[in-house]
């Protein structure tokens, strides 16, 4: 059932090989990893800014108490969009350029780079001594996400789409799996560590990243693999075009098989160029990775265009959720009858746990219910409209209970979660096989466009908020 989830069926009535389950198991881990930094990261937001300042901003006496009543506005002298900006202008540079040269360098190259870069965020921001330190952790922590992702996004195009759709879930995952980790980790009726103690047992996941590429993951042959003399550390120019003439021949070979149904005999060229291949022998073909075409700068450049129709909405979308996330929700909080009892930094933490539940479930949704990209022009409007709600809430405290806010927070994760992984598939389907690696890491970068923004603008939105009278409240 998992792999028909994943949308593997059968091909000619035999089961999944085990290579691909392996490869399943390994871009799922990927998704997980990779994004696990930085799920941590703006999960401990509150707590970087707390701990670095020495303020205690809570109207109570103790942060891990419930607020008895409300007496006025909460706010930090930092925003929680400082360490928004700090986890993705990082990420947001390497999306933006490498896809121009990354080819020439090997992944296993890369993934060695991100997985010391992830290491040494958690490493940073747990014995760290001051906020500039803290947020060159969490800088470290960009770097690892944004190289981690354009690398093993362009490295699916060397399998079947179902691989997308296993990241997806996996980065869907890093979401529920991390916030819900910090949050249960550092509540004191829970594990009750502190936020140090946390993101040292955090280390355990570069561990795993390691174990997944290099044990897990089988490698297709297609993919450029230098040995220990540094004349083979850069990828050469024509590699796929000698990958292509290699293939070749395998390619009719596959051909054969899926014509002749595994029977023994021979089948000329002719007659393999004209065969008007069967769906189940379609998903035989599709497994074959096709050798990624030689590109000038200038047609790099004019790929972008084209992609824009993907790229703009999602954008727009991570725009509106992050506005949300890190310039609003953190102002936004309920004494201890209408918020079940959670004090102010747990309830900004369990805001961040039910966000990407919403966004595992979309994410892991695209198998089950494909969006036509039609659709992923109308979810950027309803996400900006979500951010408007939570804008007027935060100035009027309007929401009665905190059980409709957490609501409101799971649709804006489905929302993002959807944009997000119906993008990458709709990209893998629609666009030219050959430029496949290449358009799939551009387009990564429109996620982090979008977050940008929204951590610039977060900063005088929760300024102007903060510096608002509660209704009813003289003098907040």
């Amino acid at each position: 059932l998992f792999f028909r989830y994943l949308g593997y069926s059968s091909l000619n009535g035999t089961m999944v090989d085990a290579t691909t389950v392996r490869n399943l198991i390994a871009f799922w881990l990927f998704g997980l990893c990779n994004n696990y930094a930085y799920v941590i990261m703006l999960s401990a937001a509150g707590d970087i800014i707390d701990q670095q300042t020495g303020v205690n901003p809570a109207p109570s006496n103790d942060i891990n108490t419930c607020v008895k009543e409300i007496t006025g506005r909460d706010c930090d002298t930092i925003s929680t969009g400082a360490i928004l900006l700090a986890d993705i202008i990082p990420s947001l540079c390497i999306k933006a350029t490498f896809p121009f040269f990354m080819q020439r360098i090997p992944f296993g190259f890369r993934m060695l780079v991100v997985i010391l870069f992830q290491t040494g965020s958690y490493l940073m921001v747990a014995f760290s001594v001051n906020m500039p330190m803290s947020i060159a952790g969490v800088v470290f922590a960009s770097v690892c996400s944004g190289l981690g992702e354009i690398t093993l996004l362009s490295l699916t195009s060397y399998y079947p789409k179902t691989m997308i759709s296993a990241w997806s879930s996996g980065t869907g995952g890093a979401g529920v799996v991390g916030s819900f980790a910090y949050a249960a980790l550092t509540e004191p009726s829970l594990g009750g560590l502190s936020p140090t103690n946390a993101l040292l047992v955090m280390l355990v996941v570069p561990a795993l990243f390691a174990i997944s590429y290099w044990v897990i993951l089988k490698m297709p042959d297609t993919v450029y693999s230098p040995g220990f003399n540094p004349k083979t550390w850069i990828v050469p120019l024509n590699h796929d075009e000698t990958a292509r003439a290699e293939r070749s021949d395998s390619k009719k070979e596959v051909l054969r098989i899926a014509i002749t149904d595994g029977e023994d005999y021979i089948v000329p060229d002719e007659e393999i160029s004209s065969y008007d291949l069967q769906r189940s022998d379609k998903a035989i073909i599709d497994d074959e990775k096709v050798p990624q075409r030689a590109l000038s700068m200038k047609e790099k450049l004019i790929l972008i265009v084209p992609l824009l129709k993907y790229m703009i909405p999602l954008a727009l979308v991570y725009f509106g959720e992050y506005i949300i996330n890190q310039g609003i929700v953190q102002l936004i909080f309920f004494d201890c009858a209408s918020g079940f009892g959670i004090s102010k930094n747990g309830q900004y933490r369990w805001y961040q746990v039910l966000y990407q539940v919403g966004v595992f479930i979309s994410r892991s949704s695209v198998n089950i219910l494909p969006l036509p990209r039609v659709v992923l022009y109308i979810l950027p409007v309803l996400q900006i409209a979500n951010a408007i709600f939570f804008f007027f809430d935060a100035l009027y405290f309007f929401v009665p209970h905190i059980a409709i806010l957490f609501v409101l927070i799971v649709i804006e994760g489905l929302l993002g979660g959807a944009s997000y992984v119906n993008t990458f598939n709709n990209i893998h389907k629609e666009v030219a096989p050959d430029v496949r690696e290449y358009s799939i890491s551009v387009a990564s970068a429109s996620d982090s466009f979008g977050i940008v923004v929204s951590g610039f603008l977060s900063i005088p939105i929760h300024n102007f908020i903060c510096g608002q009278p509660l209704p009813g409240i003289p003098g907040s």
